[in-house]
């Protein structure tokens, strides 16, 4: 969505309207788009800012504040793993670790064949079963180094690929 074609405007601009009589739209606004899109760039908060009356510096504070809003495009799989406190403590950075050194890419980064976006949360409320990480929803709870190669390699194997 780099640049915006004539669909993606009428689309947005659609997004839009559907919340004119809110007194304050732009959550909603925003969860639209990036269900629909994925993520919200910059064009996009140009959009909405025309349609809206709502500032770029407004929209783009509310976009960066939220973990769930996107600047950039995600992967297929969101990997989220939990580094707040108790997941901390039971081994959560070398989790994350070996996600990062199996998908070659750092927490914040999507993988270069768009299948994985790796994310550091800081508390998935999940404490009870630290370490804990979500892809798409799926908890996993419990995790140990020696468990990321098999969960990465299912997530691989469901698109057809090795490694």
């Amino acid at each position: 969505m780099a640049h915006l074609s004539d669909a993606a405007v009428v689309k947005i601009n659609e997004i839009c309207d559907r919340y004119v009589d809110e007194p304050t739209p732009l959550m909603m606004i925003l969860s639209d788009i990036q269900k629909e899109y994925g993520y919200i760039p910059l064009e996009v908060q140009e959009l909405v800012s025309a349609r809206t009356g709502i500032s770029v510096a407004e929209i783009y504070g509310v976009v960066t504040f939220y973990s769930f809003f996107s600047l950039k495009p995600k992967g297929k799989y969101v990997v989220g793993c939990c580094l707040g406190t108790a997941c901390y403590v039971k081994g959560a950075q070398q989790v994350i670790d070996k996600f990062s050194e199996l998908l070659g890419i750092k927490p914040g980064e999507t993988s270069e064949d768009g299948l994985f976006t790796l994310d550091a949360l800081r508390c998935i409320g999940a404490c009870g079963i630290a370490p804990a990480v979500t892809i798409n929803g799926t908890v996993y709870p419990k995790l140990t180094v020696d468990s990321v190669p098999g969960i990465v390699a299912k997530y691989r194997e469901a698109e057809g690929g090795a490694q």
